[in-house]
């Protein structure tokens, strides 16, 4: 049986504020998958879910229909998104369904994610100290990454520019009055240097695929989009994360590193071969810091290559061509398959005003999250 794994159908909702809640949010995503790929949901062999904080994900077929396909909940943080594509990648691979739905989802209150740190197997004290706070985690990881690179604060506003102007083509975006880099500056320090304008939102929002087996997708009338690889790790000793008490001593490891890593060598090419790309930014220090990551550069590179304009929409390596998370917030659930939703409407060359010119071949997308977990997709047409 052929191994390769197609995307046929590809839904979003509008992500911000909502009265709706986030069940009917991914109804809405998974109508709108299944149209893209132009079938029923009857036609639906399994599907793979999921969200942070709500609802379980197999309770959508109460108005999907109820055709019996098994259907797996899935929560793993910022990666729940990307875990249930590579669950939906290996139904597919194993011969348990030819047609398989990914479907992510969420809708947060407003302020702050407020984890319990004796949730993530920490003591009271690391909650009490202000460090179950994740701006509080990228503030100081990127004042370090800063001082290591000579990465200037300007770059960081820049990203965040760069985010909201992108994010004014995005019809589904949140964020979508442009900002610029000496507003974003002045917007108030949150946690140093990070600024307020420098973060995303939680917020509410869904994203859904379709993906298929080659003989199934012969059959259907979406455009496929061939994803090449889908790889998931967890953080190793030595990794600086979220909600990782301390740094042990020797050399760094990264979570984002290795999962990109895999993701790179199952699909056969590497980051030189991308032509656009899809980065975690949970804030600007994170896209920064993932740039080079995942590969696309030296570290302190990101410097001139932010200041000269290569990772907008025109430039060498454009970056979050929807805005990224900054832009759109962050419902967690579905901020992995936004991101996959996004580079298969840039390889179809649908992706209208912000569509990168030249017709991009491959894409890449790349989400993190607590407490050390990263989820990396490659795609091509």
């Amino acid at each position: 049986m052929s191994t390769d794994v197609l995307i046929c159908g590809a839904g979003r909702t509008p992500f911000g504020r909502s009265e709706a809640s986030g069940r009917q949010l991914a109804v809405g995503a998974v109508n709108a998958a299944l149209a893209d790929a132009g079938i029923e949901w009857s036609r639906v062999r399994a599907a793979f879910g999921g969200s942070d904080s709500a609802g379980l994900a197999d309770t959508l077929v109460a108005q999907l229909g109820l055709t019996g396909l098994p259907f797996v909940n899935v929560k793993n943080g910022c990666a729940t998104g990307g875990s249930a594509l590579v669950s939906a990648v290996n139904a597919i691979r194993s011969g348990m369904a030819d047609v398989v739905l990914a479907v992510g989802f969420d809708k947060h209150p407003r302020g702050a994610f407020d984890p319990r740190p004796e949730d993530w197997g920490l003591g009271a004290e690391y909650g009490s100290d202000g460090l179950m706070v994740t701006t509080q985690f990228f503030g100081m990881k990127i004042q370090r990454y800063m001082h290591d690179h000579g990465i200037t604060p300007r770059t960081l506003a820049l990203v965040a520019e760069k985010a909201y102007r992108n994010g004014g083509l995005t019809p589904e975006a949140w964020r979508r009055k442009p900002v610029d880099a000496d507003e974003i500056l002045d917007s108030g320090m949150v946690s140093d240097p990070l600024t307020r304008y420098m973060f995303c939102s939680p917020g509410a929002g869904a994203a859904a695929l379709v993906l298929c087996s080659p003989e199934a997708a012969r059959t259907l009338e979406g455009t496929p989009v061939t994803l090449r690889s889908a790889a998931v790790r967890t953080r190793r000793f030595g990794s600086f994360e979220v909600f990782s008490p301390s740094i042990p001593g020797g050399p760094l490891t990264s979570v984002s590193r290795d999962a990109s890593a895999a993701a790179f060598e199952e699909a056969g090419v590497g980051p030189g071969d991308v032509d656009v790309c899809q980065l975690q930014d949970t804030e600007s220090g994170a896209e920064v810091m993932h740039m080079a990551e995942c590969g696309f550069c030296e570290d302190g590179e990101q410097e001139r290559l932010v200041a000269s304009g290569a990772t907008g929409i025109g430039g060498t390596l454009p970056v979050n061509t929807d805005g990224g998370c900054i832009a759109n917030g962050e419902p967690i659930g579905a901020s992995g398959l936004r991101q996959v939703y996004e580079i298969v409407q840039q390889l179809r060359g649908r992706a209208g005003e912000r569509q990168v010119p030249g017709g991009p071949r491959v894409g890449f997308t790349h989400v993190y999250g607590a407490p050390g977990v990263s989820a990396c997709t490659v795609l091509s047409r």
